[in-house]
Formats: C-alpha cells, structure tokens, sequence
C-alpha cells in the first residue's frame, strides 16, 4: 500500500482563517462521499494514516481532504497558542469551504474529539464516523486528573507545563488555556448526538488513551450502529502495514455505503 508523498499528489494549498492566519490542505476531487481527515495532538497531515488514506481515495476516485491545525503542521501559528476550539473551528471552516455533499470523518487520537464535535455540529453533513484510538476528552481524562501536585502547581503559576513525549525529543508543553478550554467541550459526561455509522478502532496496549475509551464512546453515541474494534497487542498509533489496511478498508465500506 503507497502511503509516501508523490509528485502526483495534489499541491499544498492555503485557506485563509477568519482570525488571521492559513490553513494548509491537501485536496483531490472526486466522486462522493468526501473523506476527510483529522489527525492527532501535535500531529499533522503528512503522517501514514493520512497519506494511506490520500492513496486509497485515489484508487477509489474518492474525493478526499486532509489538512493541519493551527499551529501544526505547515499551518500558520503556535502550537502553544492554540486550543480545542481552534483546532475545531478550523475542522469547521475546512469541511464548510472545501467540500460539499456528504462527508465521513476520520479522526486520530486528538482528531476523534474533533471528530465528534464537528458531528455535533454539522449533522446534515457528516455522515459516517471512524475513530482511530479516539481520545475526546483527554485533556481532562488524561492531562490534568493525572497531573502530579508539582505538575499542576507549575501549570497553574507559569501557565504551561512542559511534559516528556514518547514520539517527540522535545518535551511537549501543555498551557492551562488549553486545559480550560477542554473543560468547555468535554463530550463523554452526557450524551453524544450522532445517529450515523461509527467505526472505533483501538490498541488493547494504547499506552496513551486506553481502550475503555472507545467504549465510552460508544455508550454515550446516540446512533445505534457502532462497531468497535479492539486490537490485540496495538499501541496507540496504529500506524503499522495491518492497521493502515484496516483503516482503509473501514472507510472504503462507508464509502460504498453511502457512494
């Protein structure tokens, strides 16, 4: 499966933010529905699950999307200047501006919350759902109720704190604005409307966002056809040949399903 850049893939474009500031993309056009890709916390559109899926798409003429957040990627903006809300009003104003019709979603870890929201909020357009190790809520599940007191008190005198990542030889750093801000769009405390095709795929080993997560996903989803897969032995990025191909042929179904 080719999940490398080629001279064949679609130019990087920019969309201008409201606010000030681009949006990088990658866009092909093609045959509905679109798939479009949302990816991880300090992550960005370049990586193997958005390029497999880039590859899949132009096998299918799929029209497809993928795009960084702000202050990711080759997006405008610092990374610690950004939060929840807008890396969700980008999702919002990508699908609004750059595509049309039906969507299926495809979100990654942080992409998974940003995912659900962007349902919630457009559910004329959303379709179908598929979440890879989905982790809404995690900066309130995962951040700040696993903070030690040290770590807290430095996050609540300095404003950040700066945590070791195990895909990343820089510390990543963390900001109470972005703590405060998940607070205002937590989704697993009450019920998540959706009644769409939802497809969670998850690592049993996910040492990051663990997979009772999908579970509680599934609890609080209005719809009732929701599929969990759980992966014996995986961790949290599911970005191996197996688990890139089981990602492809999830949405490939969605696709045909609503094609």
């Amino acid at each position: 499966m080719p999940v490398v850049e080629s001279r064949d893939n679609p130019p990087l474009r920019r969309l201008a933010r409201p606010a000030g500031g681009t949006i990088a993309y990658h866009k092909l056009d093609g045959r509905s529905p679109t798939v479009m890709f949302l990816t991880g916390y300090r992550s960005d559109m370049s990586g193997g699950k958005a390029l497999a899926l880039e590859a899949l798409c132009k096998r299918r003429g799929q029209a497809y999307l993928r795009f960084d957040y702000s202050g990711h990627g080759q997006s405008s903006g610092r990374f610690e200047d950004t939060v929840i809300s807008d890396w969700l009003g980008d999702a919002l104003l990508a699908l609004d501006s750059l595509t049309t019709g039906p969507v299926i979603l495809v979100g990654s870890s942080l992409g998974g919350w940003i995912m659900l929201l962007v349902a919630k909020r457009r559910p004329d357009r959303i379709k179908g759902l598929v979440g890879i190790a989905a982790a809404p809520d995690f900066t309130e599940d995962l951040m700040w109720r696993n903070f030690s007191a040290e770590q807290r008190n430095v996050l609540m005198r300095d404003g950040i704190v700066h945590l070791p990542s195990e895909y990343d030889p820089t510390p990543t750093p963390v900001t109470l604005a972005l703590i405060e801000d998940g607070k205002a769009n937590l989704l697993l405390t009450g019920s998540i409307p959706f009644d769409g095709p939802v497809r969670l795929i998850h690592g049993l080993s996910d040492p990051d966002v663990p997979w009772q997560t999908s579970m509680r996903i599934k609890d609080g989803l209005t719809s009732g056809d929701v599929e969990i897969t759980l992966v014996k032995g995986a961790g949290h990025r599911l970005s191996e040949l197996q688990d890139l191909e089981r990602m492809c042929e999830t949405v490939a179904r969605l696709c045909d399903r609503f094609g």
